[in-house]
């Protein structure tokens, strides 16, 4: 396996971004620049061995900010997902984070969350290692938060991400990964048969914010307990598909810590398959239902659910609910969690 750095741009900020290609001996590359912490490009092969790039982005560094709100790719932090109407209670004390940047709520850690800095990038051995500071009050956070990523490319076909962070002030954190995959290398990824192995979601309002609780997948169009072809069920008369215009749902996948294969998704057309494992306790299944009209890598271009996201991460506004696993971490301790999406076809 080998890493090369190219420049990738300099930033509106005049920072300089650059660019890591990742090859294995199997012939399978990825792309990551630090900044966002973006996966750029990975190129998978199909059942006939032929190579396509498998998920959603752009060609150059000021595609990326000029167009952020898709997220294509990018490393979400601190906050990844949303936190109602931007305020929680932490030790007693009620924060109120200063950007509401969806509806009434903060989403993925603000105006400018770890999607839109410059990380400091360094090769170690096999791996891509990514670090950023993110200062105490930094989008309204406590604590200085060091946080550090590790992409790594295996030869087994498998991309790695993981995230470490350590803070010297209570605070909380919920680190993802916001690619868009389509396994086609292009059209809609309605066609696409997803299995999710989990009996549980979080209901959601009209805002994308929890109600309260779990719900069960049984005899709903949630279910994917077992191969469901992603586009049979998402525009059925059910009100959480209404309120999020198809799915963007976090789904319960296990206990925090645990590494455990949750998902298997296919292409049937390329034989393109990808299993997905995580130790997060949920996976934020989002099928691109806000993508808008971009025009992406090689004047692509991307329309409403043309690629699906599978956010492994702790469920949405955590701080605000007691019942969901704690996003609260303390002075001291160390924020551990590793995503793996395994690449095969059949």
């Amino acid at each position: 396996m080998t890493i090369s750095k190219k420049r990738f741009g300099t930033t509106q900020d005049g920072e300089q971004a650059d660019i890591f290609i990742f090859t294995n001996r199997s012939g399978m590359t990825a792309k990551v620049t630090n900044f966002g912490g973006i996966i750029v490009s990975l190129s998978a092969a199909d059942a006939n061995g032929e190579f396509s790039d498998v998920v959603l982005g752009f060609d150059s560094l000021a595609e990326y900010q000029n167009y952020p709100d898709p997220y294509f790719g990018a490393a979400i932090g601190r906050f990844g997902n949303r936190i109602c109407k931007g305020q929680f209670t932490l030790n007693g004390v009620n924060i109120k984070l200063p950007v509401i940047n969806n509806a009434e709520n903060n989403l993925h850690g603000g105006g400018k969350g770890f999607d839109k800095v410059v990380w400091d990038a360094e090769i170690v051995d096999d791996s891509l290692v990514l670090k950023y500071l993110s200062i105490d009050g930094e989008e309204g956070f406590p604590g200085n938060l060091e946080t550090t990523i590790i992409y790594t490319l295996t030869e087994e076909n498998e991309f790695k991400i993981e995230y470490q962070a350590a803070t010297d002030k209570d605070t909380v954190v919920n680190l993802t990964n916001h690619s868009y995959f389509n396994l086609a290398g292009e059209g809609s990824a309605l066609d696409h048969e997803l299995q999710l192995t989990a009996s549980q979601f979080v209901p959601v309002n009209d805002q994308a914010t929890p109600v309260g609780g779990y719900t069960d997948v049984a005899g709903t169009p949630m279910d994917f307990t077992t191969a469901v072809v992603v586009g049979t069920r998402i525009d059925e008369d059910y009100e959480q598909l209404k309120n999020c215009a198809g799915y963007d749902h976090s789904y319960v996948i296990g206990d925090n810590g645990v590494m455990k294969q949750f998902a298997t998704l296919v292409d049937p057309q390329s034989g393109r398959v990808m299993q997905m494992s995580t130790t997060e306790p949920g996976v934020q299944f989002y099928a691109g239902n806000f993508i808008g009209d971009v025009k992406g890598k090689g004047g692509t271009e991307y329309h409403n659910r043309y690629g699906l996201c599978f956010e492994t991460q702790h469920h949405p506004d955590s701080p605000n609910n007691a019942d969901f696993p704690t996003t609260v971490l303390k002075a001291g301790d160390t924020f551990n969690s590793t995503t793996i999406y395994a690449f095969s076809a059949k």
